[in-house]
Order: C-alpha cells, then structure tokens, then sequence
C-alpha cells in the first residue's frame, strides 16, 4: 500500500514539471531550440514583422507606440551573441537622440505644456537619474569640440524649449547604456579596468538633444564616469561626412526623393481633407498648417498622453492623427519602392561608413584604440545607412534607436574577422545587401569582415551604377 502511494505521489510530481516546462517554453523563458554549429536560431532573429506580436494589418497607432519607446523594465536584445570561440574586439554604435519636444507647433495653438526638468519621482524613471543630474552638474568644465562646450550638459527648462530632450529621452538612454554596459563590459570586457580617452571615439551634432542623449547612453555605459576621459567631437552635418560632404549628386537624388514625396501627397486626397478640417479647427490656411509639419507636434502630444488641442471650432482628434500617421507609413513604403531614395542614401552614408570600416580595420590590425566608438546622431543620419545597407524591412528610426556594428575575431583562426548589425536589439547582419546569401555558405552566425569592406569600399558604388571607383568620381558625375 505504501509503495502503491509513492508510485502516485510520483507520477502525479512527474506530471506537475511536465506541465511546468510546457508552460516556461510556451512563455519563451527557456529555450527550446538546440543549437546547431554554435549557431541557434536566436542568433538569427527576423528583422521582419512577426505575425504572433504585430496586427495583420498596418496600424497607425501600433507604429506610433513603438515610434515612442516608452522605456520598459527590461528589453529583448541579440547585441554580444556569438560562440564561445569568438572575442569580441571593438564595438560602433550609432543612435538617434531621445524622446524630444517637437520641432514645430500647431499653428494657433498653445505649446504643449510639458516638463523638461529631470525629476526622480516622476514616470519614467531611472535608478541612474539622480546621479547623472548630479554628475552633469558638475561638468561645467568637460572639455569638448566647440561648439559644443557651449550646450547644457542636461534638460532643465519646466516648459521644454523647441526641440529639448525630455526626462523619457534621457531614461531611454540611460537604459541603452545600461544594457550595453551588462553585454559588452561585464560579459565580454570590451575595455580594459584602466580605459583611457584613446579607447573612445565620441561624436555628436551640434545639438543638445543628440549631445545629452549621448553623455546620457555613456553614463549608463561606463563603469566610471570620469570628465577627464570624456571627449566629444563635432560633426556639423548631420550626415557624419566629416570632410567629405560636398555631393552634388547626392543632394540631386534628394531633390528627386522630395518630388516624389510630394507626388503620393497630392494623390492622397483623404490626407489634404483632414489638413483641410485641422486649419478650420485651428482657424489657419490650410497651407500654413501642413508647412508647420502637424504629426511632429501631434506624435510628441501622443507619446506624453496629452490630448489634442481643442478651439471654438472643435478639437484635433485622433482620426486626424491616424490618417497623418498611415500616409507617413505609406510614404516609407514607397521611398522603398521608388529606389530615388537609394542613390541618395548610398552618397549619404558612404562617409561614415567608410570611417567604420577604418576603425574596423585599425583594431582588427591588434590598435588598441577607438573600441568602443559613438555616434550620437537623428533619424535623417541612421535611416539612410538603414538604406544604404539595404535593411528595407527596417521601420523608420524611433526615438532613442540604436544601429550597432560588432567586430568580432575567431580565436581558433586568429586571422578572420567578422562583422555583426544590429538594430534596436535585432541581429540583421543577414537581410543586408553584402551578407544576404553568407549564411547559406557558412554556419557561422557573423559576417565576414571583407565582405563590409568590399561592400564599402566598391558594392556601394557599383549599386549606384555609376561605373565610378571611389567617393568623389561618384559625387561628381553627372545625374542620371
């Protein structure tokens, strides 16, 4: 009877973690998949929609949400995965700044009334927070590029200025840095315990926004935050081309690119309609509405949870926002489509590309400086290296958005490189142009290293058609 009672208690125990392991699998808190030539499937994770998660058709408001990035507790990400025979060797990180006041107003109406001081007990918060406005406040003499020196090291206006970083845009940072700092410092040691400035390369536009979003992502990233060692420099344009952005061609594809765009506007009738009711709302001409760029200020409204303004005439609600909102979609879709936009993106991300590739090659070489490199950049400096690379699956940059291109070295072939891309937290090193068809050849879940620099160094050029060799003769051919 006894032995009778255990067998029970035992089948019923078997029974119980049966169902325990079906439920973790099913809720993805354990793996399930075995891993094949050090590659799991984890280590090749899709860029493209997932039909479980997204709607089955195109949501405005869904892409306005993960637009926002409102920072959560904790974040899926791919950014460090590799075998246990590959070394990490130096790491380039590109991002846009944080959540921002808007650019524009609604003509007509009072500015959305929203806080930029850095408070701790307010939503969303930081354990960082405090201490970053305390260490911020003491760097009055951080030495940096000018004209940088002259920016504010953090937000701090209770009614944000025109374009100011806000506390989400911070915290969103500060979180980038954070996870950042647990893969590639505290797993990978990326740098040494007595890092020095020679190990950074730092560089932001000439705004504060991209500035603070910047020493934001390093405070959450360095073990010690120390001024002595924090250089920024100053990239004018916001295409990091350095020396190299004079591109005739270039701006002749841009011009092309905004043709278009102007084109898909007049063809959308249901959009001049709602322009139409929104400057009878407003009581402002229709033109003066749709130059002031509504969905700017309209995007910050819906990010904050603040309502759409309301006048005499009625109120800007959210059907206004979501036909505003589903013509920008479209609008990508079709850049994508129209290819004008390539060309441009090609010229434009071709310089700062190039300088990747160089500090790539310098550290593959054994240099021990420039491992860890930042960009602290806007969507119109991430979108067309996006293009150029050919991620057309890639959303539009959000607030906050990070682009990261590991190198790697196999240590049991100390002489090959590779190359991993990342976006927001996604391995896409396999739906780029230069990597697509890399991975039917190899198992190794990286690309090869040769295959960016020929990429950079010829593809980008041949992709243009142009029959040029190099930057210059590119730019300075005559439009097609």
């Amino acid at each position: 009877m006894l032995f009778r009672n255990r067998f029970v208690l035992l089948l019923a125990l078997a029974a119980l973690l049966a169902f325990v392991s079906l439920s973790l699998q099913f809720f993805h808190l354990i793996p399930v998949s075995a891993a094949k030539n050090g590659v799991t499937s984890k280590n090749r994770k899709r860029i493209m929609p997932d039909p479980v998660t997204e709607p089955p058709v195109m949501d405005p408001v869904y892409e306005a949400l993960l637009y926002c990035n409102i920072p959560r507790v904790a974040e899926r990400s791919m950014e460090g995965h590799a075998p246990h025979h590959f070394k990490l060797v130096s790491v380039h990180v590109f991002i846009r700044h944080g959540d921002r006041y808007p650019l524009y107003v609604i003509p007509k109406t009072k500015r959305p009334e929203i806080d930029c001081t850095l408070v701790a007990n307010r939503k969303p918060y930081h354990p960082k927070l405090e201490a970053f406005v305390s260490h911020m406040s003491k760097g009055s003499g951080a030495s940096f590029e000018s004209p940088l020196h002259s920016l504010p090291l953090y937000p701090s206006h209770q009614l944000c200025e025109m374009g100011e970083l806000t506390q989400t845009g911070v915290v969103q940072h500060l979180q980038n840095g954070q996870l950042l700092r647990d893969i590639y410092l505290k797993k990978h040691k990326l740098l040494p315990h007595d890092w020095s400035t020679k190990q950074l390369h730092l560089e932001t536009t000439g705004k504060s926004r991209t500035l603070q979003s910047g020493l934001a992502l390093l405070y959450g990233f360095l073990p010690d935050f120390d001024w002595k060692k924090v250089y920024f420099r100053h990239q004018p344009s916001a295409l990091f081309c350095s020396g190299n952005c004079y591109c005739p061609l270039r701006n002749q594809y841009l011009e092309k690119e905004q043709r278009r765009q102007y084109l898909l506007r007049l063809k959308n009738r249901q959009l001049e309609r709602t322009y139409e009711e929104m400057a009878r709302i407003v009581d402002a001409p229709t033109k003066q509405l749709r130059a002031a760029n509504p969905i700017d200020a309209m995007l910050c409204l819906f990010c904050h949870n603040v309502s759409f303004p309301c006048t005499r005439n009625g109120c800007v609600n959210m059907e206004h926002f979501k036909v505003i909102k589903r013509h920008q979609i479209e609008d990508e879709r079709e850049r994508q489509e129209k290819k004008l936009y390539l060309g441009y993106a090609l010229l434009g991300a071709h310089p700062i590309l190039n300088q990747t590739v160089g500090r790539m090659r310098r550290a593959a070489e054994g240099r021990k400086e420039e491992l860890f490199a930042l960009s602290s950049a806007h969507d119109v400096t991430l979108a067309p290296i996006l293009s150029a690379l050919g991620l057309t699956e890639a959303r539009f940059p959000r607030f906050a958005a990070r682009l990261i291109f590991e190198l790697w070295q196999d240590r049991e072939k100390p002489g090959e490189h590779s190359v991993r891309i990342l976006y927001d937290g996604v391995d896409v090193t396999f739906h780029t142009s230069f990597c697509q068809d890399h991975h039917r050849r190899s198992p190794k879940p990286m690309c090869p290293l040769e295959n960016f620099v020929r990429f950079v160094k010829r593809d980008m050029f041949v992709a243009l058609g142009s029959g040029s060799t190099n930057y210059y003769d590119a730019c300075h051919r005559e439009g097609s």
